[in-house]
Formats: C-alpha cells, sequence, structure tokens
C-alpha cells in the first residue's frame, strides 16, 4: 500500500510544478532586459565585475517580477475567467492551488528583496518601489481609465532606474523618457487588442475598458509613438556627445524607427499586441533588427575615439 502510494504522488505533484513556473510567466522576464541598458549606455560592457552585478540585479528582479505576477493573478482569477486566452492561466483554471501560489509569492517576495538589499541599498529601495507600485496597479491603478497606462510606463521606468542602482550608474533623463514612451505604446497597443478582441465582453474583463474606444487609442498611440522617436533621437545626441563631432549614436536611430514601424504592421495586419513579449520574440524581422541594433550600440559605444 505505501509503494502504491508514493508511486501517485509525482503525478499529482507534477501538474502543480508545471503550473507553478507557468503562473511565473517566464516569457515575460523578456521585459527585464531593459536592466542591462544602463551597463551598455554607461560603457561598462565587458567589465566583469560591473556585468557580475548585473546579471544578479537581473535575475532577482526576474524573482520579484514573477511575484507580482501571481499577486496579480490571485486577485483576477474570477475576471481571468471572462477572457478567451486568460482563462488558461493556472489559477484561473484551477491548476495551480491558491494555497501554493501564496506561498510561493511570499517566499519570493521575501527572497528578492533580501538579495536586492544585499547587492545594493539604492537597488533593494528601487526593487521595494516597483513591488508598492505593482500591489497598488494591480489593486487600483489598473481600473482607471489612462491611469492604467501610465502605471505600466512607472514600472518600465523602475526596471531601468533599478539596472542603474543595481552598478551605481547615472542614466540620462532623455533615457527614462523614451522607456515612458515606448512602455505607453506598448501598453496603449495591449488595450486596443483586448478591446478588439473581446468587443461586447470587454466590460466583463476589465471594466475601464469600457471607457476606451478604439479611435482613443489610436489617437494616444500616435501621439506616444512621436514622442518615443523624438526622445531616442534627443538621446542619442546627449550619449557621448563630443563638442567637435556629433554623437555616432545617432546611427541607431533607423532600427529604433524600424522596430516601432514593425509592431505597428504586427498590430494592425494580424491583430498582434495582446503579448507584447510574445510579439517581440516570435517575429523574425523583429529579433534581427533587434539584435542588429544591440551590436550597432555595443560597437558604436565602445569604438575608440
Amino acid at each position: 500500500m505505501a509503494s502504491r502510494a508514493q508511486g501517485v504522488r509525482p503525478s499529482t505533484s507534477c501538474p502543480s510544478v508545471a503550473a507553478l513556473l507557468e503562473a511565473l510567466r517566464p516569457k515575460q522576464w523578456l521585459k527585464n532586459v531593459i536592466l542591462f541598458a544602463a551597463l551598455v549606455f554607461s560603457r561598462h560592457t565587458f567589465d566583469m565585475p560591473y556585468v557580475a552585478k548585473a546579471v544578479v540585479a537581473t535575475a532577482l528582479f526576474c524573482l520579484l517580477a514573477s511575484t507580482g505576477y501571481l499577486f496579480n493573478d490571485l486577485c483576477d482569477a474570477a475576471a481571468d475567467r471572462e477572457h478567451p486566452e486568460k482563462r488558461k492561466r493556472p489559477i484561473a483554471s484551477g491548476r495551480l492551488p491558491r494555497s501554493l501560489a501564496i506561498a510561493v509569492m511570499g517566499a519570493g517576495g521575501i527572497g528578492s528583496l533580501t538579495g536586492a538589499y544585499a547587492l545594493s541599498t539604492a537597488f533593494g529601495a528601487t526593487c521595494t518601489a516597483y513591488l508598492v507600485l505593482t500591489v497598488t496597479y494591480t489593486l487600483h491603478f489598473k481600473h482607471l481609465v489612462i491611469l492604467d497606462v501610465m502605471g505600466i510606463a512607472a514600472l518600465f521606468i523602475l526596471r531601468a532606474v533599478a539596472g542603474a542602482t543595481a552598478i551605481d550608474v547615472v542614466i540620462s533623463p532623455w533615457f527614462l523618457i523614451c522607456v515612458a514612451f515606448l512602455s505607453l505604446f506598448l501598453a496603449m497597443n495591449k488595450r486596443l487588442s483586448e478591446l478588439l478582441l473581446l468587443e461586447k465582453a470587454a466590460t466583463q474583463h476589465r471594466k475601464n475598458l469600457g471607457e476606451y474606444t478604439p479611435q482613443l487609442l489610436e489617437r494616444m498611440i500616435n501621439i506616444v509613438t512621436a514622442g518615443a522617436i523624438m526622445s531616442y533621437a534627443l538621446y542619442t545626441f546627449d550619449v557621448g556627445a563630443h563638442p567637435q563631432r556629433p554623437s555616432r549614436l545617432m546611427l541607431t536611430i533607423p532600427f529604433v524607427l524600424y522596430g516601432i514601424f514593425r509592431y505597428q504592421y504586427l498590430v494592425s495586419r494580424f491583430g498582434e499586441g495582446g503579448a507584447p513579449e510574445q510579439t517581440l520574440i516570435s517575429d523574425r524581422p523583429m529579433v534581427i533588427n533587434a539584435a542588429l541594433y544591440a551590436i550597432s550600440v555595443i560597437l558604436i559605444l565602445h569604438w575608440p575615439d
């Protein structure tokens, strides 16, 4: 009897482990790549002490972000069941027990913040601000029109700041403005995708979707698209500017333009945008463009004067 019972346990626990891994949303860790921006743009790309700190900081931030995703899914389980895609999430579908999700959420939050403060007080404080904003966003901001997308932008800005505080470098305000516009661009396209996908059932999933219209979102997207392009262009002048020559980082502007235009094409032509991280890694031209952009930035910033 004992051996039979032992033989049953793996088959019942494995689905929960798989569901937990899915609930941690490792695909969305792609967003945390922005923590490496400070490392690259401060010209420490090949300085191993800085690289090690950046890698550890990003790993801790991924754990912290996953804690926030668990909290979000626990709070939104009922609403997610009304969504054609989100109803498949582990907690909403019942594949992940709430008790296990709560236990992992608590352990992940405490563990990630402890590690963050051990790495740097400033980095720990930034991570604390991120966690507080995540909780506030889940409970309040995500239900308020306009403030919901602004909350997403603030979370991206904190990611960029976290990357700078982890390695103790200064980050340009222009870069933070650019991050804000790009995150608003992605968030508004996501809202537009949700609105078009859910149609009349949109307000059942998210009440504030009823406050948006496709026309309003398209106008707002046009504004933040222009803001993102302009702020990045100004940033290229700010980084490594030399009194006798223009910044060579200007040469990367075409990659940014293509990335934004390609994303808009995918949203308009194929209805992408509901899962930005999936769109960014599944479209081959986008991946190639991102790789060429990264290589260009590294070569330009480390090219001898």
